[in-house]
């Protein structure tokens, strides 16, 4: 018989059975309920509680403590940082446990447990059906009654003005340290979800930023031909260049060959010119020699009859004698 022995043994080792009780308690600490088996539940019970009751003092020596027991940073952080001043008034009963009825498979009990200040909704009760009778007594009576006085209330409403609500003076409740422990721990829970808000923009913004880098690089490697085409390119590239240079070159005789044309052109009519020129000072020449020979004989004809006259005059004159 077992008489005055204290646990439970669960089918496992020393080693084994603290191995799995360290393993409940930091999924407890960490997800706040967990499903397991009533046997294992009722045990973690007992092992987890005196951890929990370590967390409302937060020292050094309290941490390494529970560290011991847990072997798990997070955990530990979390029970001191957010656990803790949740259970700080709490004396005791930090868990709840709750059957969930047999497994289908071999039969055991189910159970949760869970902390007490992290779940505090409970199913609600469903009220007693009352027996209907048909008899018509007192019941009745007490109903009606009940109903005037309903009426009576509803009819008189407490109608107070702006300005006697104003004069009222206003009840101020003290705050009590849980309170404020619990604003506290609000506080920073709202800290948390901002930053955790904060990474989730910084996660979205470098997801953005990476989805446009890769999008400009599909844009720069789309137009990106192949090593053969660049090369047909480039040949392409080249025989354009050629045929231009030739072109240049043809530009460039024919334009020298212009240049040729019109110098001598040019020199053609500069000595077309001068051959004109000599022609007409030859021919003004010319006139001139002509003009003043026409003057000369011109000069001749008129000397000559004034000989004559003097001739005519002088036989007048012999003639006269």
């Amino acid at each position: 018989m077992r008489h005055l022995v204290r646990g439970r043994k669960l089918g496992r080792t020393a080693s084994h059975r603290k191995a799995t009780l360290q393993a409940l308690s930091v999924a407890l600490i960490k997800h706040e309920r967990i499903i397991t088996t009533l046997a294992k539940a009722k045990a973690l019970r007992s092992y987890v509680e005196p951890i929990l009751s370590r967390a409302k003092k937060d020292s050094t020596h309290n941490r390494s403590q529970v560290f011991r027991h847990l072997r798990d940073n997070q955990a530990t952080s979390r029970l001191f940082d957010e656990i803790g001043p949740m259970i700080a008034e709490r004396p005791g009963g930090y868990t709840r446990i709750v059957k969930l009825g047999a497994r289908p498979g071999d039969g055991t009990e189910k159970a949760l447990i869970e902390l007490v200040d992290f779940n505090d909704s409970q199913p609600e009760k469903s009220g007693k059906k009352k027996r209907r009778t048909r008899r018509a007594g007192s019941g009745g009576k007490k109903k009606a009654s009940d109903a005037v006085q309903e009426s009576s209330h509803t009819k008189q409403p407490e109608k107070t003005s702006k300005a006697d609500a104003a004069d009222q003076p206003v009840e101020v409740k003290p705050s009590t340290p849980s309170d404020q422990k619990k604003k506290a721990i609000e506080v920073a829970k709202e800290k948390a979800s901002e930053k955790s808000n904060a990474e989730t923009e910084g996660e979205l913004a470098a997801e953005k930023a990476e989805a446009k880098k890769s999008a400009t690089k599909a844009s720069e490697k789309s137009p990106e031909k192949t090593k053969d085409e660049k090369s047909g390119d480039t040949d392409k590239e080249k025989a354009a260049a050629s045929k231009k240079v030739d072109e240049s070159d043809d530009s460039n005789k024919s334009s020298g060959r212009k240049a040729e044309k019109l110098s001598e052109e040019s020199v053609e009519q500069s000595v077309s010119k001068k051959k004109t020129s000599k022609k007409e000072t030859k021919q003004s020449s010319g006139t001139v020699s002509k003009e003043s020979a026409d003057k000369k004989s011109k000069m001749e004809d008129t000397g000559k009859p004034d000989k004559t006259k003097a001739k005519k005059s002088g036989d007048a004159d012999s003639k006269n004698s």
